[in-house]
């Protein structure tokens, strides 16, 4: 489905532009377009899923680039700590930049999915046989029961960003005006107690990552 998606893509400019509208904030109007052309909103709840693991693998490596360019930097010992200051805050704005687009592709899963799940239950009082739209009401309880699980794993990660984010920006601001070795020494317990957080993170996202494939390939599949 997705790469029916990205080749629909770059084959019109104007199913692009559809696409990055319904993927922004769907409307009925711009469903229905969409579906004109092949793209179902079980397409975009897919595609928008595979968008939200890749962020969640740029955010978790963005993260952990972060760390250790304050590890680094808090063992560093003579030389110019200026041009490691500005490398450690460059990572930390890039790590906040990879959080916001996680952000806004969870929000964006959110939105799809809601408009995919209510329109499935309508559609099971258009049904004539009791059989087949019981197996669809089977078949939508299942999905629901297997997003609720992908995104409750994708939100246990994404609340492991918040404390990193907090201790890498309390790093950089406490040493913008302070960039010293006794400074660098203050914050010696930072990096440890960091390390940890970052370990928690990875090992939650990558979870989420795992439950984010074995939802696309059950939706493939159904």
């Amino acid at each position: 489905m997705t790469q029916r998606i990205g080749a629909l893509r770059a084959a019109s400019i104007g199913i692009s532009g559809l696409l990055l509208i319904a993927l922004s904030g769907c409307s009925s109007v711009q469903y229905s377009a969409l579906e004109k052309v092949g793209i179902h909103k079980r397409d975009l709840l897919v595609d928008n899923v595979e968008d939200a693991r890749d962020a969640q693998t740029e955010t978790s490596e963005q993260l952990v680039t972060a760390y250790e360019e304050l590890k680094a930097l808090i063992g560093f010992e003579g030389g110019e700590l200026e041009e490691k200051y500005e490398r450690l805050s460059k990572e930390v704005e890039r790590s906040q930049d990879a959080t916001d687009e996680l952000d806004e592709q969870l929000s964006d899963i959110d939105r799809i999915s809601e408009d995919l799940f209510e329109e499935w239950e309508a559609e099971l009082d258009l049904y004539n046989s009791a059989s087949l739209r019981a197996d669809q009401q089977q078949k939508l309880t299942v999905a629901r029961r297997q997003f609720s699980t992908m995104r409750g794993r994708m939100q246990k990660a994404r609340n492991r960003v918040d404390p990193v984010m907090a201790v890498l920006n309390d790093n950089v601001l406490f040493l913008k005006h302070s960039l010293n070795a006794q400074a660098l020494a203050a914050l010696r317990g930072q990096a440890a107690v960091l390390e940890g957080q970052i370990d928690a993170l990875i090992r939650d996202m990558q979870a989420a990552i795992e439950e984010a494939d074995a939802f696309i390939a059950r939706m493939r599949g159904s």
